[in-house]
C-alpha cells in the first residue's frame, strides 16, 4: 500500500521475523495438516512407536470435526504469533525516524507529527544550505 500526500510517501510492508521462527511456523503448518489427516483417516500414530494413545487422541477420534477444528485454529494461532514481529518502522527519505522494535511502543499522534515536522524542517534547512553553497 502506498499513499502520497504533500510529497510524503507512505509505504506499508511486512517485516520478516527471525528465520528460526519462520521455519518453526512452516513446520507447524505441515504438521497441522498431517495431524488433521491422521484424525480423519483414524490412524493411531502412537501405535507406530509402541505407545498407548493418550486420552485426547481417543477423544479426537470420537469427535473428529471438533478435533480437526481445534488442531487447525490452535496451530494457526501459534503460527501467527511466530510470524508477527509487531514492527512499526518509520523512515523519511531513507532515514529511520521511529522504530517500534527499538522503542517498544507506537508513537502517539503528537509524537509522530513532531518527529515528521522536525525531520521536514531539518531537510528544508539542509536543502537551503546546499543551494547557497552551490
Amino acid at each position: 500500500m502506498c499513499l502520497f500526500s504533500n510529497n510524503i510517501r507512505i509505504e506499508g510492508e511486512n517485516y520478516l521475523p527471525m528465520p528460526l521462527y519462520r521455519h518453526i511456523a512452516s513446520f507447524l503448518s505441515v504438521f497441522k495438516l498431517l495431524v488433521i489427516g491422521l484424525i480423519i483417516i483414524g490412524r493411531d500414530p502412537f501405535a507406530l512407536f509402541g505407545m498407548q494413545a493418550p486420552g485426547i487422541w481417543e477423544w479426537g477420534q470420537g469427535n473428529k470435526i471438533y478435533a480437526c477444528m481445534m488442531v487447525f485454529f490452535f496451530s494457526n494461532m501459534i503460527e501467527n504469533q511466530l510470524m508477527s514481529t509487531g514492527a512499526f518502522e518509520i523512515t523519511l527519505n531513507d532515514v529511520p525516524v521511529w522504530s517500534k522494535l527499538e522503542s517498544g511502543h507506537l508513537p502517539s499522534m503528537q509524537q509522530l507529527v513532531q518527529i515528521l515536522d522536525n525531520e521536514m524542517k531539518m531537510n528544508v534547512h539542509m536543502n537551503t544550505r546546499t543551494h547557497h553553497h552551490s
